[in-house]
């Protein structure tokens, strides 16, 4: 029973490296921090976070704090006292591994050890089918895995949790249930209380099946990892991706860059790329319109000029944007284009003479105190109010394009008012711009 977990790691764990354990006081955590204590000749680090949800929080706190003290293993603790987010599982997850870097750092060590098990990985796999992933997502968890500067290492998927259960009752282990996980308004409890009996009844050792796919999806994964990479490598120079080229390669390819360019851009964050983010982008990739823009996650905007793709963050927290106007922008809800002449003369029209302003122009978003000097009226008009008046909707002023030139001088709100700046219809004017709602537009 848990014999020789370490040897296949193919790490190279010194004697008397510090090993950081991230223990919670559950059955599969008091297992993997036993093993390690009485088979290592190694210096533990217990890291338990107290996610202060449950009553019993502190209680399995004070014990696992005793149980260290006894077995001569360094504890460290941390106490959650709020949460900010509305998504809880993901805010926890993201403190836990803050205070873990936080461990690893203090301790010098570039070891973590997890105790996820086959029945977790199971579980994990199955919740990517159901929801959706890629490639790397599929294979759900991953033994050894290495972010930044240090290891993560969960050395018990080839153990069920009846095995590290069955562990503890023979070294007289004491550990915690936590009761939350009998909750079966998350997914995971369902898979676990619903699916999981079915595959063991199948085959006992169902775990190892999973670990087995698991492995060869990672294989897999690996590969073409190191290929998207040299891809990358060749035609993503100065934030600007070659279009002319990615549009060659094959699609499974250009989905793998654009995660991969994702991932890099969220810091590994991969919860935050959508299946739908990567669409949309391969969209304007592919799109025959010159200047395209879409707004993703976390302030971030992906922007098509000609033949390069780049991607920018907005620099405040109202997705601000500033993007040069050249010819056409077009979005999912609108069009802004360069047109030679027309016979129209509305709000959705502005006619600029380029001697009287300064080029080049910008599409962008308003900002706190932008103001309009109105055409036929001697004052100004805050853009607020201006929006308010003509009812735009209060989650669309945000991000309501307006035309601004190099000296930010506002020259048009487009389909809603005219600067001074533009020309009559009959006086000189070099630059036509017209405005298309999306679902007006058919082109």
């Amino acid at each position: 029973m848990l014999k020789n977990i370490l040897n296949d790691l193919k790490l190279d764990i010194k004697p008397k490296d510090y090993l950081i354990v991230g223990c919670s006081a559950g059955p599969d955590s008091m297992a993997l921090l036993h093993y390690l204590k009485n088979n290592t000749t190694n210096n533990i680090v217990c890291a338990h976070i107290n996610h202060n949800v449950r009553k019993e929080s502190k209680e399995e706190e004070l014990y696992l704090k005793e149980y260290c003290n006894n077995n001569n293993i360094i504890f460290e603790s941390m106490l959650i006292e709020k949460y900010k987010e509305n998504n809880f599982e993901n805010e926890a997850r993201k403190k836990r591994y803050a205070f873990y870097k936080k461990i690893l750092r203090k301790y010098n060590s570039k070891y973590l050890f997890l105790a996820h098990h086959g029945d977790d990985l199971i579980e994990t796999i199955l919740m990517k089918i159901i929801r959706g992933s890629n490639l790397e997502g599929y294979a759900g968890i991953k033994e050894i895995s290495h972010p930044d500067n240090y290891y993560i290492i969960r050395p018990l998927l080839k153990y069920t949790k009846e095995d590290l259960i069955n562990y503890n009752k023979q070294n007289n282990i004491k550990y915690y249930i936590d009761t939350t996980n009998n909750n079966i308004e998350y997914t995971r409890n369902r898979i676990r209380k619903n699916i999981l009996p079915l595959l063991k009844e199948e085959n006992t050792d169902i775990h190892k099946m999973f670990l087995k796919y698991s492995n060869t999806l990672q294989e897999y994964n690996n590969y073409i990892n190191k290929e998207t990479e040299k891809i990358i490598k060749r035609n993503y120079k100065n934030n600007n991706l070659d279009i002319d080229k990615i549009k060659k390669l094959d699609n499974f390819l250009i989905k793998n860059v654009i995660y991969k360019l994702l991932t890099k851009i969220y810091n590994n964050e991969t919860d935050i790329i959508k299946e739908k983010n990567i669409i949309d982008i391969i969209n304007i990739i592919n799109s025959t319109k010159p200047n395209i823009f879409i707004n993703l996650p976390k302030n971030i905007i992906c922007i098509k000029e000609y033949n390069k793709l780049y991607f920018k963050t907005n620099v405040c927290n109202k997705n601000k944007y500033k993007i040069e106007f050249n010819n056409i922008i077009e979005t999912n809800e609108y069009i802004i284009k360069k047109i030679d002449n027309t016979e129209e003369n509305g709000n959705n029209i502005c006619r600029l003479n380029s001697k009287k302003i300064s080029l080049p122009l910008y599409i962008t978003n308003r900002e706190d105190g932008d103001y309009i000097e109105v055409l036929g009226l001697n004052g100004k008009q805050k853009i607020k109010d201006i929006f308010i008046n003509n009812k735009i909707p209060k989650n669309k002023r945000d991000n309501y394009p307006i035309l601004k030139d190099s000296d930010n001088n506002i020259l048009w709100i487009p389909n809603i008012k005219k600067s001074k700046f533009n020309t009559k219809k009959n006086e000189l004017c070099d630059i036509i711009l017209k405005y298309c709602e999306k679902e007006e537009n058919n082109e």
